[in-house]
């Protein structure tokens, strides 16, 4: 369909024929593809200079002469060709209008990412329209009632007495209907629910204050808008959330999944609708796996020792020279906290998205992770979220051996996931662990609140083959599907990382998958830099994103941004990794890029006009409207230990609501590309309904696992590889005491007891790598012998007791 026209982003013209979707490029091209740190998965990178980290992001500038490969196509030597409908689509999603219209109501008229949000008033963007009827107070004849004149003064005095007695029993009657209405779980189907005012109003109790324990009831403790909340460490604060939310916390009761997020938000006990309720989330990048840029006090301690600190395997060992890894769990205490939650969803988001690493589930021998200790705090993460009505998507950030090679995957290096001699065994040990984390969040205490699961974030598949990445994929939806079951609310919705392959290669696979999603990372940011002001970009995520996201519902099903920012050139401390310097300023490096300005101005957040915040929030509801269903990363970036202030902005949710440069209601979003009503409700097999599990035989078959082959490894068969016959570790549960005693039942961390398959160890007899020895290395010769000792020195691990099945 025709559309407005959108301002380019400038790139490079050095290609050697006009023929759109079909221009060789060359290393000298100063394409994003070449000259980024990011593109060059397959070597050692030792041309990096000391503390240099790649950064965590790809994303491909947009071409108006059409796509291009992703800049991960670039050093890849044995990548299969693709052409990228995405990053770098040039078509909108707009609807046909009246040339010129500016009808401020056009947008609120047609264009729906949830089709039951009401109307948005003219003059106040975000507010409703309502009749008269919705504008009465459904309060204000029971106030009248309560305060109407006696009739007789004589019987005043049984009047008074009469309303004592009414009044207790109301006030028993009002905290009981509210204890056993949000308790009861899947009370109200949302096809039940009603419209509200502000959009897709789900009922439920809506109380508004925080009920008072009654003499004889136990009184659910919950509140709306303007309740005081404590905390676990006995901190109150004021809840303030103007959408209809309301928190939920009875220790009591510690499973009660009464709370909701928003009004237009199904509550926790009730039915999220995928491809109807819209996803709007934030990451909580930087917490309990850390990088650079989000947290860089951690980093900028050590950015210059002998060995500098540029991913969490060099900052463990700073660390644990320098006082000890206790320091990490200070981080974790502090960097974020309940209220961040309560604030979450007091900004109208109602997913949070939350990296961990595989050190949350153990480390072997040899790793110098701080163990287990960031599991703890994300048990205080599904506490808090299922406190405040907020669902979670858990994404496992980083596995053994590294899916990428880049700082946030634990260690900057090489790729060992699928690749080199190592390849298969480390994707042995990642599925081991993806398979004890659905045994722990397919429980029925924990199901409903940790909602979807990303099983790998970022795989280079253009390293590693998209072929032997669904093979991976495969298994894991096996292993979640097992934990869980097939069908709506058996165990989480699973999200797939596109690999950065395009999201047109995904569409024909996993049909009649139950409950699975791709993500994408959209990002702008790492390509050509420009000088030109974010007013020039208002429309560049329309024009880039919206088609390929709706034709990515439509073909593969649910699709969501698990990342994207309002960054549009690189500019932020360590936004590219520690000492590495930006392409703007023409500091980084490997490369020779031109100077186009000082970053200052991109970071000096605090001389931003009132003008420039407005460009930014367009941006950023542009984006937001184009994906749909999206986690901005992140919510918070940390102040740097130098400046003592945020050295990265366009990157901090939280930031852009205190400073005014993203919106206070995201259904701000609706409208801003131009578009009618998206893609809507998912075929039923993509949300457990109808066919769901069904995979066809052929596609199973086709990609099983394990893979034959493993690219730089060769044969599967002459590689490293690990047996299932160790214990298997699970995952420790929270512990909560009812105040008459005895505990609560938080689950074995172990859903299916069918399932008694052994874990992943290494074989006695045989040889075995570093993890992340990198793909140049030889395999072990002979790989095992009966008489051969281990040439290695890591040692078989130790593992825990087994899960209890009874």
């Amino acid at each position: 369909m025709s559309g407005p026209s959108y301002d380019p982003v400038p790139l490079s013209t050095d290609h050697t024929d006009d023929v759109p979707y079909n221009r060789p490029l060359s290393p000298e091209t100063r394409h994003s593809a070449y000259q980024s740190p990011e593109t060059q998965p397959l070597e050692p990178h030792d041309d990096l200079p000391p503390g240099a980290a790649r950064p965590r992001f790809l994303g491909a500038a947009l071409n108006d002469d059409g796509p291009n490969p992703r800049s991960s196509y670039a050093s890849s030597s044995n990548s299969f060709p693709i052409a990228d409908d995405y990053s770098s689509s040039v078509y909108a999603l707009n609807a046909d209008r009246a040339p010129g219209s500016r009808d401020p109501t056009f947008y609120s008229l047609n264009y729906r990412d949830d089709p039951h949000d009401g109307d948005f008033n003219d003059s106040q963007p975000g507010v409703s329209k309502m009749s008269p009827a919705m504008q009465s107070s459904p309060y204000l004849s029971e106030k009248r009632n309560t305060y109407a004149a006696p009739r007789d003064r004589s019987r005043r005095k049984l009047f008074i007495i009469g309303g004592a007695i009414l009044g207790l029993l109301l006030v028993i009657a009002v905290v009981v209907g509210v204890y056993f209405g949000v308790v009861k779980p899947k009370s109200a189907k949302s096809s039940d629910n009603a419209s509200g005012a502000l959009g897709d109003e789900h009922t439920s109790a809506k109380p508004s204050g925080t009920s008072a324990p009654t003499p004889g009831v136990r009184a659910a403790v919950t509140g709306g808008d303007g309740s005081k909340v404590t905390t676990e460490d006995g901190t109150t604060f004021t809840y303030q959330n103007s959408f209809g939310g309301y928190w939920y916390w009875d220790s009591e009761d510690p499973f009660n999944n009464g709370a909701r997020a928003q009004s237009f938000t199904p509550a926790l006990n009730e039915t999220f609708r995928y491809g109807i309720d819209q996803i709007r989330g934030v990451n909580l990048g930087g917490w309990l796996n850390t990088e650079p840029f989000i947290t860089p006090a951690l980093y900028e301690k050590y950015a210059n020792s002998s060995n500098p600190a540029v991913d969490e395997w060099t900052l463990s060992e700073n660390m644990a020279a320098d006082g000890g890894l206790q320091q990490l769990e200070d981080h974790y205490k502090t960097f974020i906290t309940e209220k961040d939650f309560a604030e979450i969803a007091a900004a109208g988001l109602n997913w949070v998205r939350i990296p961990i690493p595989y050190w949350a589930v153990e480390t072997w021998d040899g790793e110098p992770f701080l163990a287990k200790t960031c599991w703890t705090y994300f048990l205080k993460a599904i506490q808090w979220a299922r406190k405040y009505g907020i669902r979670i998507n858990l994404d496992l950030h980083a596995v053994p051996g590294s899916q990428n090679g880049w700082n946030h995957s634990g260690r900057l290096g090489t790729i060992n996931l699928l690749n080199g001699p190592m390849g298969l065994a480390n994707a042995q040990r990642s599925l081991d662990y993806i398979r004890i984390i659905s045994e722990f969040i397919s429980q029925p205490q924990y199901k409903d609140v940790v909602a979807m699961f990303g099983i790998t974030n970022e795989p280079q598949a253009p390293t590693f083959g998209q072929e032997n990445l669904i093979r991976y994929y495969l298994e894991g939806y096996n292993l979640v599907r097992a934990a869980s079951g097939i069908g709506e609310g058996n165990g989480p919705m699973i999200s797939f990382h596109e690999g950065f392959t395009g999201l047109s290669k995904w569409s024909g696979t996993f049909v009649n998958s139950d409950r699975t999603s791709l993500d994408v990372h959209p990002y702008l940011c790492f390509s050509n830099q420009s000088p030109d002001p974010y007013s020039a970009r208002a429309n560049t995520p329309c024009s880039a994103w919206a088609a390929g996201q709706n034709n990515s519902i439509g073909n593969f099903g649910l699709t969501t941004a698990g990342e994207f920012s309002n960054a549009i050139n690189d500019c932020g401390l360590y936004v590219n990794g520690v000492n590495l310097g930006t392409r703007y300023e023409g500091t980084y490096t490997p490369g020779n890029w031109p100077r186009v300005g000082s970053c200052q101005q991109w970071t000096d957040y605090q001389t931003w006009d009132d003008d420039m915040k407005q460009d930014i929030m367009n941006f950023a509801l542009a984006s937001m409207d184009a994906l749909q269903h999206y986690f901005f990363w992140t919510w918070k970036i940390g102040n740097s230990s130098v400046t003592g202030k945020v050295e990265a902005p366009a990157w901090s949710y939280q930031l852009g609501l205190q400073e005014g440069w993203m919106p206070k209601d995201p259904r701000q979003a609706i409208g801003k590309c131009g578009g009618k009503n998206p893609v809507g409700a998912l075929k039923p097999w993509q949300t457990g309904g109808a066919g769901a599990g069904q995979l066809d035989a052929d596609f199973t078959s086709s990609y099983a696992w394990p893979p034959t082959s493993i690219s730089q490894g060769g044969a599967a068969t002459l590689l490293p590889s690990y047996t299932p016959t160790g214990t298997v570790r699970t995952l420790a549960a929270p512990t909560f005491t009812k105040s008459a005693g005895g505990g609560v039942d938080a689950g074995q961390g172990w859903v299916n007891t069918a399932d008694t398959a052994k874990g992943m160890v290494p074989i006695a007899t045989c040889s075995y790598l570093d993890p992340w020895v990198g793909p140049s290395a030889a395999p072990p010769a002979p790989l095992c012998s009966g008489g051969t000792a281990r040439r290695d020195n890591t040692p078989t691990p130790i593992i825990t007791s087994p899960p209890s099945l009874a």
